[in-house]
Parts: structure tokens; C-alpha cells; sequence
């Protein structure tokens, strides 16, 4: 490559690397240093480990972010896979409604839990009217599970659909004659096919897991998930230091996940850099 040709390249690629530093790195260094001028200084950020309130909420979204992770893959994957390998009159209509989701917000899809585990919602006055006792758990970590998969599902399963179109159907045909079982051909063909799709869209659904807000914000400020306290600590307790710190963390943490995934499933995860 000659110097104009580099001259070229450069002039090119610097509006994006000006975007990209006025807009990620210099506020991801400044959040990193405000997280350290507290009274404790640079042991802000161990306090996610030595405090027992913040590492609960580490513990606890974490679990939940590899929870809805592996649900939706479950659901996404055999749903994917079925939508592509089969033509049916309003197969269209399914995949519409499947993906209708990335339409709303965070708020919104917190209110549509509310509206069905919530206190008026549908599912206690079915339990009200079958068992005498009203089912109401949209205020808690499972309803927050209940909206984290719903909005995870779509992104996921558009991935396994685009990836299940370059399956090969001859090696399901060739597993079939040999004698495997429906389930054999499932793990030992289709699941090793879509790895890399699964790798990707897994981490991606576990980072916007682990920093979703507006839903958790929507059924409860209470629900002891990081993004909420992190919200706490800067709303409420004016401790804008150890927000800071919990910010930095958490986008680390996510960060960290999709770079690991990336170097599974190769270059499909490109949010990690």
C-alpha cells in the first residue's frame, strides 16, 4: 500500500475514530476516574466484591442474564429452526409477531408483565378462579425474567433463522440413513451448525441482560439487579463516585462476555470490538 493509499485510508477512517472517541472512550475514561476520586479512592471498585448489598446484585443479575441467556436460545433455536424449515399459510404472520418486540421500549414491555402477572393481571384471576389464591409475581425477579426473554427472543431468533438457512440438509439426510434418532440428528448436526449463531446471539442477549434498566425500572426499583442500583446510588444517595464505579464494572463485565464469545464464534459477535 503506497502513502497515498494510506493517506486515503486514514482520511476515511478518521470521522468514525473521532466518533468513537468523543463518545466511548473519553466518557468510559472519565467514568473510570470519577470512580476512583471518592474517599476510598481506587478500592471503589473492589467494593463490588467486599460489599455484601453490591455483590448480591452482581450475583443476582448475573444469574439472571445467563438465565434469560439460555431460555431464549431454547426457545429462539427450535423456533428458528422451525420457521425456516417449514413453509405454512401465516408463517409470515408468526415471524412478524415473534419479532414485534424490538418495537418497544423497556417501559413498555415492563407494563406488559404488569398487565399479566401483575396484581390485576390476567394470570392471577386465573388462578384466583381455578385454586382461590391470585398468582402475582411481576413485581419480583421472575417477572423480570418473564420481560427480559420476551425482548431477548426476537434478536436472537432472527440470528437462528439467517443460520439455519446454510444448514446443509444432506448431512440431517446422511445422519438419518446411518440410523441416529431424531434427537441425535438435533445434537450431532443442527445444534454443532448453529454454534457459532448461538455463540453469538447468546452473548449478545447476556450483555443487553446485564444492563437492561427501563423494564426493571417499570415493575420495580426495588429488584436488586446492578443497573438499578447503580440508578440508586446516583439518583438517591447522590453518591455519584460509586455509580460510577458499578457503571464502569458492569460495562466491563459485558464487555468481557462478548469479547470471550467473540473469540469462539469468531468474527459474527461484532459488538465486542
Amino acid at each position: 500500500m503506497g502513502g497515498r493509499e494510506r493517506l486515503l485510508l486514514l482520511a476515511l477512517m478518521a470521522p468514525a475514530a473521532i466518533v468513537f472517541a468523543a463518545f466511548f472512550l473519553l466518557p468510559l475514561a472519565r467514568l473510570f476516574v470519577i470512580g476512583g476520586t471518592g474517599p476510598t479512592g481506587w478500592s471503589a471498585y473492589l467494593a463490588i466484591v467486599t460489599d455484601a448489598r453490591y455483590f448480591r446484585s452482581l450475583v443476582s443479575t448475573v444469574l439472571l442474564s445467563a438465565s434469560v441467556t439460555a431460555a431464549t436460545l431454547v426457545i429462539s433455536g427450535i423456533a428458528g429452526v422451525f420457521l425456516e424449515r417449514n413453509r405454512f399459510r401465516g408463517r409470515a404472520l408468526v415471524t412478524a409477531m415473534l419479532t414485534l418486540p424490538l418495537a418497544f421500549p423497556g417501559v413498555v414491555i415492563g407494563f406488559m408483565v404488569i398487565m399479566l402477572a401483575g396484581r390485576q393481571g390476567l394470570i392471577p384471576e386465573i388462578t384466583d378462579a381455578l385454586f382461590n389464591e391470585r398468582l402475582v409475581f411481576a413485581y419480583s425477579m421472575a417477572g423480570l425474567f418473564m420481560g427480559y426473554v420476551y425482548f431477548s427472543i426476537p434478536r436472537t431468533i432472527l440470528t437462528v433463522m439467517a443460520s439455519a438457512e446454510k444448514l446443509d440438509p444432506r448431512l440431517e439426510e446422511a445422519a438419518r440413513s446411518l440410523g441416529a434418532r431424531p434427537w441425535r440428528v438435533v445434537a450431532d448436526v443442527i445444534v454443532p451448525g448453529l454454534k457459532p449463531a448461538f455463540i453469538s446471539a447468546g452473548a449478545i442477549c447476556f450483555a443487553t441482560a446485564m444492563g437492561a434498566f427501563g423494564t426493571a425500572f417499570t415493575l420495580a426499583t426495588r429488584i436488586n439487579v446492578l443497573p438499578m442500583v447503580i440508578y440508586t446510588e446516583f439518583t438517591l444517595q447522590a453518591n455519584l463516585v460509586m455509580a460510577s464505579a458499578l457503571s464502569f464494572v458492569l460495562g466491563a463485565i459485558t464487555w468481557a462476555a462478548l469479547a470471550l464469545a467473540r473469540s469462539f464464534a469468531g468474527s459474527s459477535v461484532a459488538a465486542a470490538g
